[in-house]
């Protein structure tokens, strides 16, 4: 099982930056596009750190790694980042799906845009963390991963917003190690339905209000 986030904050810069902390009593397997713990295997955490929108470091991944030595993280874990306070985290669930999305949608951009976003452009992020009560195979999970990314762009559509998300989104997916493997995680499948609707609620919440990245609040 995956816990529920745990608030706190980490001293940068002379300031207190809040991220969120998940943690399983066991490993998990986990399907991930973070720049820390990538890919498919077994996770036993993971991280959502808040960062100014003038964050530059070309070492996001040793950034998380020493923020999880930090924080007494053992084990293999996922690590993410965004310019989103975390403390506006929303989370949904849906037939046991539990779905948690911090959404910045700033700069919203088409997928299939012409020409790549011009150097500088200041970007938002939408970062989803989802866990699945099933153990899903290795071709689920990838699905499951393209059926969350189908609802975000669905739940943007919605907002109005002109894009299909942001350059710097990432999808997390975790599920149990053991037990019946589920084969599929498609959008009408038994888990990646609940899966799509918890994501589409939790990104249409998120980005209902206006959000303000964390930096430029402390700034204004």
């Amino acid at each position: 099982m995956l816990s529920d986030p745990l608030l706190t904050t980490r001293s940068e810069g002379g300031r207190d930056v809040p991220l969120l902390v998940w943690r399983a009593d066991r490993p998990l397997r986990a399907v991930s596009s973070a720049p820390l713990g990538g890919g498919i295997g077994q996770r036993r955490w993971v991280v959502n750190a808040t960062v100014p929108m003038s964050y530059d470091r070309d070492d996001p991944a040793d950034h998380l790694a020493g923020l999880a030595d930090q924080l007494g993280l053992d084990g293999p874990g996922v690590g993410l980042l965004t310019g989103v306070d975390v403390a506006e985290v929303v989370a949904r669930t849906d037939t046991g799906v539990r779905a948690w999305a911090t959404v910045g949608l700033g700069t919203p951009v088409w997928a299939a845009a012409p020409a790549p976003a011009a150097p500088g452009q200041r970007v938002g992020t939408v970062n989803i963390v989802l866990y699945v009560p099933a153990r899903l195979g290795d071709a689920a999970l990838v699905n499951a991963v393209a059926t969350a990314t189908e609802a975000k762009a669905q739940a943007i559509g919605e907002l109005g917003m002109p894009g299909t998300g942001t350059p710097t989104d990432a999808v997390t997916v975790l599920c149990p190690a053991d037990g019946p493997i589920a084969e599929y995680g498609g959008p009408r499948s038994v888990w990646g339905a609940p899966l799509a609707r918890a994501v589409h609620a939790a990104v249409l919440a998120g980005g209902a209000g206006t959000v303000v990245p964390w930096s430029d609040r402390l700034a204004g």
